[in-house]
């Protein structure tokens, strides 16, 4: 049975559990979202707001996972340092212009609106004051009650058609079907807020893509992204649960693929934190081209490229008579020192002042630029978003409404768009979002 749920119902701060209101069953909406993610509600809002009809879509009976477990269940809600450069995939200057259609002050904004006070930490992130995912997800949800759209769960879709009026190229008289296994909803627009693949628990299974595909979109390949990196051999398993700030650097010879500064984490079976999340899709993508690339790892990122040597003498100059162990162990954690003596095969009681120059040459690159064993990466379950999408070149970023077939929208992360680690793939579901849901409306008043 269907089950029409008012947005506005979910208002328990414990489990997230609705009251269900008697509504009368609508077929015929102004807009379909399909997906009630971070961007399928952003877009419910945007377009209700602007007065059209909406019916949102969902195939989980709880909705909202996504936003629920980020940021370890605080939610990441945004990042203060939101730029394009800070993405990847398809056109930078099309991630930019819907960047800045919905900034990151716009969003601030926003939720200062629905009741969400944000807290800026100093890692650049923005957290409800609450620490609390749930805060987020339940205002969301009210507000797309106030906005006037409706929540259908546990319905996926199975089929999205155009009318034959959409076949003539006609987008003055577009309307849609939309199938789910109990209904055939009829609108004036879609708007496909369906997600990739990453995080498949929440409901992720790559559904959009079929759709858009079979409507002549074409697909990016996609990988996961944001993802942890997984060593064989585990050469570093004895470090596990170690969190450093580190360098890492993707290789292909003295080619430099990709870069990363910020904290790293050593786990039993290879390596996450920051730094190695936000390499993981580089690392996933370039080894189809470069099956020979490499992972490189510098201990001692404060010392800049070309630095090395100047760093190593002056190191020598100042500590020549103590032993090398604690020379290393006053820079970085005394069993990360210990492990990097092993890997230079260098004694640790040995006075750094006495080392051979192969010893000390060993030392320097065990610190400076150690290759770490990355086999591959974690899979779409752990992955936090998912690199690759529907082809940016086949949306118009002022509206995300499809150059192909006219009605049909895009918002999040359907789109061959994926960010930083930090708030930074949130950010792109509320404007993708917030720009899809205004120009759905927009497009089906004028149907």
């Amino acid at each position: 049975m269907t089950n029409i749920v008012p947005a506005l119902a979910f208002s328990g701060p414990q489990d997230g559990c609705c009251r269900l209101r008697k509504l009368t069953f609508m077929e015929q909406v102004d807009v379909v979202i399909v997906g009630a993610g971070a961007a399928g509600l952003m877009a419910a809002i945007a377009a209700g707001e602007r007065g059209a009809q909406v019916i949102v879509l969902d195939s989980q009976q709880k909705i909202g996972a996504k936003i629920l477990v980020a940021g370890g269940g605080r939610c990441n809600v945004t990042n203060e340092y939101v730029d394009a450069s800070r993405f990847h995939g398809g056109s930078s200057s099309f991630i930019g212009r819907v960047l800045r259609a919905f900034n990151m002050e716009a969003t601030h904004r926003f939720f200062e609106r629905i009741g969400v006070q944000l807290k800026l930490e100093e890692t650049g992130k923005y957290f409800p004051v609450t620490d609390s995912s749930r805060t987020v997800l339940n205002a969301l949800l009210n507000v797309v009650g106030q906005a006037g759209a409706n929540l259908v769960t546990e319905q996926p879709v199975t089929d999205i058609r155009p009318r034959p009026s959409t076949q003539e190229r006609d987008a003055a008289a577009v309307e849609w079907e939309v199938q789910t296994p109990s209904n055939v909803w009829r609108a004036k627009a879609v708007v496909l807020c369906t997600g990739g693949l990453a995080l498949p628990k929440s409901g992720s299974n790559g559904a959009g893509y079929g759709f858009a595909t079979r409507l002549g979109h074409t697909l990016v390949p996609t990988t996961p992204a944001l993802t942890p990196l997984l060593a064989t051999p585990t050469l570093h398993a004895g470090l596990s649960g170690i969190t450093l700030p580190v360098r890492l650097q993707l290789k292909n010879g003295a080619n430099k693929l990709a870069e990363y500064s910020n904290s790293f984490l050593f786990t039993h079976v290879g390596y996450s934190g920051p730094a190695a999340l936000n390499l993981s899709r580089h690392v996933a993508r370039e080894r189809w081209m470069h099956p020979q690339a490499q992972v490189g790892l510098r201990l001692l990122p404060q010392v800049a490229d070309g630095e090395e040597g100047r760093f190593w003498q002056e190191l020598v100059r100042r500590e020549s008579k103590k032993s090398v162990v604690n020379v290393i162990a006053e820079l970085l954690p005394r069993r990360v020192a210990e492990t990097v003596l092993t890997e230079a095969k260098v004694p640790p009681a040995v006075a750094l002042g006495k080392l051979s120059p192969q010893q000390q040459t060993g030392v320097r690159q065990a610190l400076l630029d150690s290759p770490l064993p990355v086999s591959e990466v974690a899979g779409y379950t752990k992955a936090e978003a998912t690199a690759g999408g529907i082809s940016l070149d086949e949306i118009e970023p002022a509206t995300m409404m499809s150059r192909l077939v006219p009605g049909l929208f895009f918002a999040g992360e359907i789109m061959d768009v994926d960010g930083w680690l930090g708030g930074y793939n949130f950010q792109w579901a509320w404007s993708s979002g917030t720009v899809a849901g205004r120009a759905a409306a927009r497009f089906a008043a004028r149907a």
